[in-house]
């Protein structure tokens, strides 16, 4: 089975779609253990302090990534 692909248009939201959800996940974890260790129960802590990360990068990042691309662009040259 092929899996259907979307328009390259859709990129530009696809990235910091994917990019706030791996990022938050991962740093919500780390956070998550270093406050409560390895508890039996750390999923329980961790999913909503994932969910509440996500919900501020990803807008963050929406605005954020034209800015560190301007920046990025100012502090290197072109190919």
């Amino acid at each position: 089975m092929k899996l259907a692909r979307l328009p390259a248009r859709y990129a530009g939201i696809l990235m910091p779609l994917v990019l706030s959800i791996l990022m938050t996940f991962v740093v919500s974890g780390v956070s998550t253990v270093k406050m409560i260790g390895f508890h039996p129960d750390i999923i329980s802590f961790w999913m909503p302090a994932w969910g509440i990360s996500w919900l501020i990068a990803f807008p963050t990042l929406l605005g954020a990534i034209p800015v560190a691309r301007r920046i990025v662009q100012a502090v290197t040259r072109p190919a």
